[in-house]
């Protein structure tokens, strides 16, 4: 968190040196408004792609402790594994449809088979149940 805020910090010092940079030269005469336009979109085009890049690079590791032979056993698709992931964060169906991009009734059907598979009667005895099982990371 802190190298984030750090990141961020240092971009926004670095825009105002530009722009102060930049409003010198426009001043002096020495370069014209074009150039310094185009020359902040470049800068700002490759900061993008810095950010992108960086951003693609993360990737969720498979916890090792994970049982995943478990997980076959009980017949728990991927999509419903998914859903059960998201429960354990403490999302609602409504926020778990929105970020996996499926309708609400989806997910709540995911969820009656998830608590069916794994023997509970609430989301939260599911989630323990998983985690006993050891086939949720948490």
């Amino acid at each position: 968190m802190k190298k984030t805020i750090f990141v961020f910090s240092a971009l926004i010092v670095a825009l105002l040196v530009l722009f102060q940079l930049s409003k010198y030269a426009y001043w002096s005469g020495d370069i014209s408004i074009e150039i310094i336009i185009a020359i902040i979109a470049v800068i700002f085009f490759f900061i993008g792609i810095y950010i992108n890049k960086k951003s693609l690079r993360k990737k969720e590791n498979v916890d090792p402790a994970i049982n995943l032979k478990k997980v076959e056993e009980l017949g728990i698709s991927q999509r419903e594994y998914e859903v059960l992931v998201e429960i354990s964060r403490g999302l609602s169906n409504r926020e778990i449809a929105e970020s996996l991009f499926v309708s609400e009734s989806t997910i709540k059907t995911h969820v009656s088979n998830l608590l069916v598979k794994l023997n509970a009667k609430r989301r939260t005895q599911a989630i323990q149940r998983a985690k006993d099982l050891q086939i949720l990371g948490i």
